[in-house]
């Protein structure tokens, strides 16, 4: 059972709130004596925290001497202190605050409330939850400035004291929300050696697992004495109940599933996909450059800037047409394109000037069919040839504002694939890591070509289970334990201080 503690500079500065049991002042935190495997402590610092050494800078320091969970931590003080951290940008603020505010003029600052990740403020609610996931404190007082238009300009952590009466409800109610999400419900009855947490998107049009192979996870979980439990982006604060992080969710760097590996693996987690596997696979740029100097076999393929003058003929000469053109962190068949003469090639250049430095261009190599294998800890364990679809070069057709449309499959067993296709998969994710990955693979005319590694390769009920059937599952669950049992004492230290054995 996980214990919660409020730390606050003094007890007077709770008087506008209901009594808690969990409250303590600093003084007598500051007394409270290290425990060898004490309870599973959760610590939200409430003290005043914008002055380095102040109480509350020590509040977490000794919270994470101690073992202890505590937001804020001190990385994130730190990190308020850095002026620099302000200048990313956030879409739509500026349009929200002019509906709130009206548009003040130049020169004009306002300061905004930021409690557990919620404002007050309509439109701000995704700023605040995405400070909230990567400053994660209290109270944000966001201090925003109109230039041309509204812009971020200081952030700066709040105790309970400082709040006036509306936003102290405003307080209270964020907590009571925050405090009922993140700890976690009993356990039931029975008794699980590990804790995996599986990130899902509910929303996600096209998840790497549906509902049906998420369900086999939890039977699989169940089979091997782990308790495998859906969580999605609002439990980010979460992650270090767990023992593990599967991740079911599309990856990208830019987004909070990569954020969500990074947690884990800083907190001592088991994590597939690692964030070095989502790093190395996102980039096609990468694994083109690592295929080339591990001698993987693929398709001819050039870097090449789109802004550079003689590209098109360059390409031209060295591929010929029709010829591929890819951008680096496409999924799903997007950003890429085919093209047939130099007319489309220099159209498509110019399309790509502004997405990225670099573009990778590939000879143009047809089949009927991609082989996709599945591979865990460098064995191979599915095989399928994915279809094109109909009348179209790929097997994913996307469609504007509709559905995307796929081809259909054939699931086999893995000896029955041809052995160049499961050496050259094998070969491909050497490099890579030892997670979960996905090599899609060409195979034609008496040769084989890698196009890409992916990191969470689509597990769906009825698709790569076809041969395997729960035994898939069961395999990458059976793959989890292994890590687990391999960190043993680590795992321990952790689950002894969460439940207070």
């Amino acid at each position: 059972m996980t214990q919660l503690v409020l730390v606050v500079d003094e007890l007077s500065a709770w008087a506008p709130y209901f009594p808690s049991e969990n409250l303590v002042d600093f003084q007598t935190y500051l007394k409270q004596p290290p425990v060898k495997n004490a309870p599973r402590t959760r610590v939200i610092n409430l003290c005043r925290t914008g002055k380095y050494l102040s109480n509350g800078y020590y509040c977490s320091l000794l919270a994470e001497a101690r073992g202890q969970h505590v937001i804020p931590s001190v990385s994130t003080l730190n990190n308020l202190r850095n002026k620099g951290l302000f200048a990313f940008g956030f879409n739509g603020v500026s349009e929200a605050l002019d509906a709130h505010y009206g548009e003040p003029d130049t020169g004009t600052k306002i300061k905004v409330k930021s409690c557990f990740g919620q404002s007050a403020v309509p439109g701000l609610e995704g700023l605040c939850r995405e400070l909230f996931e990567r400053l994660p404190c209290p109270v944000l007082e966001l201090t925003f400035k109109r230039r041309s238009r509204w812009e971020l300009s200081g952030l700066a952590t709040l105790s309970p004291a400082e709040l006036s009466g509306q936003e102290e409800d405003q307080f209270a109610d964020a907590l009571d929300k925050y405090s009922r999400i993140i700890w976690r419900k009993p356990r039931s009855a029975k008794r699980y050696r590990y804790d995996l947490a599986v990130l899902v998107n509910p929303n996600e049009a096209l998840p790497p697992s549906d509902a049906g192979a998420l369900k086999r996870f939890e039977r699989a979980g169940e089979r091997a004495g782990v308790n495998v439990e859906l969580i999605t982006r609002k439990d980010y604060q979460r992650l270090a109940e767990y023992d593990g992080l599967f991740i079911r969710e599309t990856t990208a760097i830019d987004h909070h599933t990569f954020r969500f590996a990074q947690k884990a693996e800083h907190e001592g987690l088991v994590v597939i996909d690692s964030p070095t596997s989502i790093l190395r696979c996102a980039n096609k740029i990468f694994l083109a450059e690592s295929f080339a100097k591990h001698g993987v076999p693929t398709p001819k393929t050039l870097m090449v800037n789109p802004k550079q003058k003689d590209a098109a003929q360059w390409l031209e000469s060295e591929l010929g047409y029709p010829l591929v053109l890819k951008i680096p962190d496409g999924a799903f068949s997007r950003g890429v394109y085919r093209v047939a003469d130099r007319e489309q090639l220099t159209e498509t250049l110019t399309k790509l000037r502004n997405a990225s430095a670099l573009v990778l261009a590939q000879e143009y190599f047809f089949t009927e069919f991609d082989w996709r294998i599945g591979v865990l800890n460098h064995q191979p364990i599915f095989a399928c040839k994915y279809f094109m679809v109909k009348g179209h070069w790929q097997i994913y057709r996307h469609n504007d504002g509709k559905e995307a449309d796929s081809g259909g499959f054939v699931t086999l067993p893995t000896h029955e694939a041809p052995p160049m296709v499961i050496n050259a998969a094998l070969k491909a994710v050497k490099p890579i890591g030892d997670g979960l990955y996905g090599v899609d693979i060409k195979e034609g005319k008496g040769r084989v070509a890698v196009i890409e590694v992916n990191d969470n390769p689509n597990i769906d009920h009825g698709v790569e289970d076809v041969f395997l059937k729960d035994r898939l599952y069961d395999m990458v669950i059976e793959d989890f334990v292994r890590r687990f049992d391999k960190d043993r004492e680590a795992v321990a230290l952790r689950k002894g201080r969460r439940d207070g054995r």
